[in-house]
């Protein structure tokens, strides 16, 4: 018996877990507008340069006016970048213009801005345009440099202090960092700040996803966290509305950082994981936790029956194991943790690769960026429900490899529809990152059922800065179409792919409890293997018989290993 069976004793995947898992779930709304706030707190306006305040008594509109002082581009609309050095007064009128091309400059006076879709963005307010284009990539580089930074820090701290007090300073730290993000005074401020941010964003979701992993009966974790990941679909959604109704990026930034001070009032409600106490000698903490959610349960009788002798019994074995110091180097000493760390640090980049390449620069799509926010959250809904039904029939392993490799054959066909066809370039790619978004479900658990408790937040802190690496990577990419417009879809396409393909390598964990201990990894998968491989011989040793009755009377079926509950 392990402690999984603890679980369905006080009451399985009752009151006590649907609370927590609520509370942790619900900060996953705003969780989907800290990755992708980029979209619109630093949308690009439409901008021409500044032009002189003049007064002319000619009965035109100032687009009409316009053409005196900006030159035309390739596509016969005002230029960004540049400005006529001497006024072209001739232009303004339907006579026919002279054939000699007037000499321009760059905008030295500033730029001016259409506050029609933005009223106000950080490339708006910091001139982050022409030449200083790349800076708005960079703001959202420094972010995820920060997740990424964080997935290292908060995911080796929270195997030695614990899930619950590293998520509490995570939402302090968000909702605090966040705020005076808002209030930035210059550039550099700002992706300082942004930059912090990202790091707790990175102990928001570690530590959630393992608080609640930990504390749900193994029958039950696919749909608790398939559900669970709908909260962070709805929260793109809800972007797009928080976003249209302020278009002042100061105000976005507010409103989607304050309710973590919210968050952070009532994560001290939160239970310890009770198997992380009992491995850290906390086991008669791990008791009050598990017969306060035996009382929640409606099974009182439970805290009677269970007791601190019967707690660590059932985890003889992982108590002993436990007085080991881990670190990352123990996700890659062992055979079976190496195999399964390294597939999951590609499935976790390539995922993350494609899902922000098609996710964080809506405004090439030609769409309203809001409408377009709309559109990429709404159509994760089907997704997920598919790969929920993929998760509980198919398992783990196949619906990952599926979710890939659809994801990559969707890419692919983007690039053999013709630039004009804007509608169906649009849907492929929203169908894309729906299929990213439902691989993201899945690796989130099956990387959660995959590595043992003793080091879980270290292996989730590895392959979540695996993924940071890729949705640094993602924007950078963007770069190439200027070489070869396929070639973005071409990259992220060939990454889901080798992806898609690593998965299948992976065991499966559908309705397999997790494990605790490094050796459970080892010995489970092993034995698997094994067994596998001795059935095998065993159907070729009874083909044998079935040919050759006398020569093989004697020979005994092998005994098959099997694996051992925990």
């Amino acid at each position: 018996m392990g402690f999984s069976d603890l679980l369905n004793e006080v009451g399985g995947f009752g009151r006590f877990q649907v609370i927590q898992v609520t509370l942790l779930s619900i900060p996953g709304l705003l969780m989907a507008s800290q990755n992708l706030l980029n979209n619109f707190t630093a949308g690009v306006p439409g901008h021409h340069c500044r032009i002189p305040n003049v007064t002319i008594a000619l009965n035109v509109s100032r687009n009409t006016l316009l053409h005196a002082f900006i030159p035309l581009d390739s596509t016969q609309t005002l230029a960004k970048c540049a400005r006529f050095t001497e006024t072209q007064w001739h232009l303004i009128s339907d006579e026919v213009r002279n054939t000699t091309q007037p000499q321009t400059e760059g905008c030295t006076d500033g730029w001016t801005y259409d506050t029609t879709e933005f009223i106000s963005s950080i490339v708006s307010e910091w001139d982050l345009v022409c030449t200083l284009r790349p800076l708005k990539q960079m703001s959202q580089t420094i972010y995820m440099g920060g997740v990424l930074t964080g997935a290292i820090i908060f995911g080796g701290l929270s195997d030695r202090f614990g899930r619950k007090a590293l998520l509490i300073w995570s939402y302090f730290q968000l909702a605090a960092l966040g705020t005076f993000t808002a209030l930035s005074p210059s550039f550099v401020v700002y992706c300082i700040l942004r930059f912090l941010t990202g790091m707790s964003v990175s102990g928001v979701i570690l530590n959630a996803v393992s608080l609640k992993v930990e504390w749900i009966p193994t029958k039950t974790r696919t749909l608790v966290g398939t559900i669970s990941s709908f909260f962070f679909t709805f929260g793109q959604m809800l972007l797009a509305g928080v976003a249209y109704s302020l278009r002042d990026w100061r105000k976005i930034q507010l409103a989607v950082c304050l309710p973590f001070f919210i968050f952070f009032s009532y994560s001290w409600w939160f239970s310890e994981s009770a198997r992380w106490l009992v491995l850290n000698g906390r086991s008669k903490e791990a008791l009050k936790h598990l017969h306060r959610a035996a009382r929640m349960n409606g099974k009182p009788e439970m805290t009677e029956k269970i007791t601190v002798e019967v707690l660590e019994s059932h985890m003889q074995k992982e108590l002993q194991s436990s007085r080991s110091i881990y670190t990352a180097f123990d996700l890659m000493k062992t055979p079976t943790m190496r195999k399964i760390s390294l597939c999951l640090m590609v499935v976790w980049f390539s995922t993350s690769f494609a899902y922000y390449g098609l996710a964080m620069d809506l405004q090439k799509f030609g769409v309203n960026i809001y409408l377009m926010q709309l559109i990429f959250g709404a159509v994760d809904f089907p997704a997920k429900l598919v790969a929920l039904l993929m998760l509980s029939f198919l398992g783990r392993r196949l619906t990952q490899g599926l979710c890939l490799l659809v994801s990559a054959s969707i890419i692919f066909s983007n690039i053999f529809v013709p630039s004009e066809m804007q509608i169906t370039r649009t849907t492929l790619a929203v169908l894309g990152k729906g299929f990213t978004s439902a691989s993201f479900t899945c690796v989130y658990l099956f990387t959660g059922e995959l590595y043992p408790t003793v080091i879980r937040q270290t292996g989730m802190g590895l392959v979540s800065t695996m993924s940071r690496i890729g949705s640094m990577a993602a924007p950078a990419v963007l770069i190439l179409d200027e070489i070869l417009p396929a070639l973005p879809n071409i990259v992220y396409g060939g990454s889901a792919v080798i992806a898609g393909l690593i998965a299948f390598l992976l065991p499966e964990t559908l309705n397999i409890p997790l494990p605790d201990t490094i050796e459970d990894v080892e010995e489970r998968w092993t034995n698997i293997n094994h067994s596998n491989q001795e059935q095998m011989q065993s159907d070729s040793v009874d083909l044998q018989d079935i040919k050759h009755p006398g020569e093989c009377s004697d020979v005994l079926p092998p005994t098959i290993i099997t694996e051992r509950n925990t």
